[in-house]
């Protein structure tokens, strides 16, 4: 993609952005590779880190229980086997989440977004929840998220930020959580991305952090929009991303780039 450089006549004003209380740092699923990935001890872990937003991914038991974990199926990241959503939420809570990633975690559990959302709003951290639905379960995933979310988060000051690669996902959050905020998530520029994004209402495009120039982020901040990139694990890229005046930044490397 080629860079271009738009420039703005001096009579004219650009309009502010809409205000935005998240930090600029985000920690990728908790602590990145530092410790298992969607527990409650990763998340410990990148608040030891200094971080005080995290990333999660939520999908549904066949129960209807929101729960973290990136992955359709379990075999990655659980001694389970099989589709998560395929399972009630009792037979998930007692999977090993842990053990895969070292000794030091063995028996560490799924948690739910609610146990999830309990750490949070009791520490003052913010929470990004990608809506990772089961194939299938995608407007469903994101009402049951969106209504969730809603109960727990109520009467808070800032409330989390959904985000989502499923537009059909952030419609769902929408029809039951229209007031929390929501981001599209692509990895490519697909064809309709940004109409896409302004139907659903978005405040923000988070991107495979390659794709932003200095065009896209001033198209980007035309529409009113954020500009958030994932998943950043180089100094070079970090900077280049501050260089261009994108507004967050989702790493693993929490032990790397310091949040303050």
């Amino acid at each position: 993609m080629t860079e271009t450089h738009p420039t703005t006549a001096p009579h004219e004003a650009v309009a502010p952005l809409p205000h935005w209380p998240y930090p600029r740092w985000v920690a990728h699923r908790g602590a990145g590779k530092l410790a298992p990935e969607n527990t409650l001890a990763a998340f410990r872990l990148g608040a030891q880190h200094g971080y005080r937003m995290f990333e999660c991914d939520a999908k549904l038991s066949r129960d209807g229980v929101p729960f973290l974990m990136h992955d359709a199926t379990l075999q990655r990241t659980t001694n389970g086997s099989g589709t998560g959503g395929d399972l009630d939420w009792g037979t998930l809570a007692q999977l090993d989440a842990g053990g895969w990633h070292s000794r030091a975690h063995a028996g560490e559990p799924l948690p739910t977004l609610q146990a999830l959302a309990h750490f949070c709003i009791a520490n003052g951290y913010f929470l990004n929840v990608e809506i990772k639905p089961t194939p299938g379960v995608e407007e469903k995933t994101g009402q049951v998220v969106g209504a969730q979310c809603a109960q727990l988060w109520q009467g808070q000051a800032v409330q989390p930020l959904f985000s989502s690669f499923k537009p059909d996902a952030l419609a769902g959050a929408r029809s039951t959580a229209p007031h929390i905020p929501r981001a599209l998530l692509v990895d490519s520029l697909w064809d309709g991305w940004l109409e896409q994004a302004r139907a659903l209402g978005c405040v923000a495009i988070v991107c495979n952090h390659a794709l932003w120039d200095t065009a896209l982020v001033a198209r980007v901040h035309g529409e009113g929009m954020r500009a958030l990139s994932y998943t950043v694990n180089d100094e070079w890229a970090a900077q280049r991303l501050t260089d261009l005046r994108t507004d967050g930044i989702i790493t693993d490397r929490v032990d790397l780039f310091s949040p303050v």
